[in-house]
């Protein structure tokens, strides 16, 4: 395993500027998520607005050979699907947009769940409950835990609602490298795993599905589903460890909504 890097406090600010900023773009996408629109239509913004608004890199656009700004993830995709013409969302779908810019060579990567219109109850559910698990996973941060208390935290959300945690993908390290140690589990035990020291920086990004956990990849070589075909959905943070707990590096500029505050 690599070193695990702890953060200066000028090393946060720079990621925390980063992560600030693709809060930005998701919050921006939010009046652009309709009915009609296609996924690739949503992924034209994503990079206007990047490139165009925020003078940033799209990190996504060429990384191992990926095409496109953002991962746009609709229903029943757990992760990873391509923008496309063909897509277009209709009223009751969900979807995540998950994406990332690089600012004076630092990341920030966010993901956010939106509902097209009104969906119905099991969605509404899912991605509220996936929200929680987040909120959860989020809220064991702190000098001395551990990330078997980060996933335990997740699981026990999403298994009370009787639902499932995909186990094949996990959060990881951030900073100035896109990719990077630790790798985040959204399952585990408590107090087992990478013991937490203040400076960490990581993402918590829990996929959980309403059916089963069972995922296949298409032949895209990108587009991750749930087996069953039932729904997905995930939320994604960016998180580093504090003196005494957590700061979220990509808090939503647009206030909360419908959902609780992760404190």
């Amino acid at each position: 395993m690599k070193s695990l890097k702890l953060r200066s406090p000028e090393e946060v600010a720079r990621s925390r500027e980063a992560g600030h900023l693709i809060a930005e773009v998701l919050a921006m996408l939010k009046p652009h998520v309709v009915p009609g629109v296609t996924t690739e239509e949503l992924d034209a913004i994503c990079h206007d607005y990047i490139v165009g608004t925020l003078k940033c890199i799209p990190s996504n656009v060429g990384y191992h050979g990926y095409p496109k700004t953002a991962c746009i993830s609709p229903n029943h995709v757990v992760c990873h699907g391509i923008p496309s013409k063909d897509k277009k969302l209709k009223k009751g779908d969900i979807v995540n947009v998950d994406v990332t810019l690089t600012k004076d060579g630092w990341f920030g990567d966010s993901s956010r769940m939106f509902i097209v219109g009104e969906a119905n109850v099991l969605a509404r559910r899912l991605v509220m409950t996936t929200y929680e698990a987040l909120r959860a996973g989020i809220r064991q941060v702190r000098p001395g835990a551990t990330l078997g208390d980060v996933g335990h935290a997740i699981q026990k959300v999403a298994h009370a609602a009787g639902f499932s945690v995909v186990r094949e993908y996990g959060g990881h390290g951030i900073g100035d490298v896109y990719h990077d140690e630790p790798h985040v589990n959204h399952f585990g035990r408590p107090g087992e795993g990478l013991r937490l020291q203040e400076g960490m920086i990581f993402t918590i990004e829990p996929m959980i599905n309403a059916g089963g956990a069972a995922i296949r990849e298409l032949n895209d070589g990108w587009t991750v589903v749930t087996k069953d075909h039932s729904l997905s959905a995930q939320w994604e943070h960016m998180v580093t460890v504090t003196k005494d707990g957590f700061e979220i590096l990509t808090p939503w500029p647009d206030g909360l909504g419908d959902y609780p505050a992760i404190d």
